[in-house]
């Protein structure tokens, strides 16, 4: 009895073999996608990750690259008028541009929520193609519009009486082109996100809305925006990475004149760094985007992540 007993009690410990097979299932293909990802793993570590950190180390190195030098180069950076300069037309370029790509891309994702199916494919391809087509390609364009030698613009102006302008050599039209080319380019990645977004929202619920005799702007404050917060948010989030790093534009355009009121950090760090042949500063002036965006994500990523637990 007792063997019987220890034999009874000894059986009730022992997994099936099917049970095992089972629970090694998930660990076996784990290792799998794990193994597969790593080929990715290692293109992000070599693209992404060592670039970074070689830069910070190079942005710590004296101009002839010979001696290690802290922080000097940042030190130096945050004297220069210059660099002033530089920060402020960045942020100024940045935010003046992801608003206005924020609210035009709003207001066109409406229009085109409201056009016919077969219509809206012909304004939607339309509207598509200032994004389609490559920016170097497109500022070009926009170049030759407002370039003081031949400028289409002018050559208008001039035809209806008034006076041709320096649009690229005065400070603040250069600013102004800048962001306007910018957001012709980026404003239809903001309209077909807000439009993918509409499409999703039951229609119901402008039904009832109207029903109750809610306006336009009733249905988009109380409605639309609510749906679309999160969207909103992580597009501008995205905007902003992008349109901080922006360089084709403002190098063509402006290569940073008139006397660099128009540098970005990307077109100065390439001025200084590749054409002055001063890596370290280069590195350093790049490396300034970082706690900018940084603190961008932090606020942006925290809104999103508070309205997703209010959902829940």
């Amino acid at each position: 009895m007792a063997d019987g007993g220890m034999t009874a009690s000894a059986r009730t410990f022992v997994v099936p073999a099917h049970r095992r097979r089972i629970r090694r299932f998930p660990r076996r293909h784990t290792m799998i996608a794990v193994t597969m990802c790593l080929p990715l793993f290692a293109l992000v570590a070599g693209l992404i990750v060592y670039p970074f950190f070689y830069s910070i180390y190079l942005s710590m190195l004296n101009g002839a690259m010979t001696r290690f030098v802290g922080l000097f180069n940042y030190a130096y950076l945050l004297g220069d008028g210059v660099f002033h300069l530089v920060i402020f037309q960045s942020c100024f370029f940045a935010i003046t541009a992801v608003f206005f790509k924020a609210l035009i891309g709003f207001i066109l994702a409406h229009v085109m929520n409201n056009i016919a199916s077969k219509q809206q494919r012909i304004w939607r391809g339309l509207l598509l193609v200032p994004w389609v087509i490559p920016p170097a390609l497109s500022t070009l364009g926009w170049w030759w519009m407002l370039s003081g030698s031949y400028s289409a613009v002018n050559w208008l102006l001039v035809q209806v009486g008034l006076h041709p302008v320096a649009w690229l050599a005065s400070t603040w039209w250069a600013r102004i082109w800048v962001v306007a080319v910018n957001v012709w380019f980026g404003t239809p990645f903001f309209m077909i996100m807000y439009l993918a977004t509409l499409k999703s929202i039951p229609g119901e619920l402008y039904e009832a809305a109207t029903i109750d005799g809610a306006t336009g702007l009733q249905k988009i404050r109380y409605i639309s925006l609510p749906m679309l917060r999160n969207i909103i948010s992580i597009t501008v989030l995205f905007s902003l990475i992008v349109t901080f790093a922006n360089f084709d534009i403002v190098q063509i355009l402006t290569a940073g004149a008139p006397a660099n009121t128009t540098h970005v950090f990307a077109t100065y760090a390439f001025q200084i760094g590749i054409n002055s042949g001063d890596i370290p500063m280069g590195a350093a002036v790049s490396l300034f985007i970082f706690p900018i965006l940084a603190v961008f994500s932090v606020f942006i990523l925290r809104g999103v992540g508070r309205r997703a637990k209010e959902a829940v």
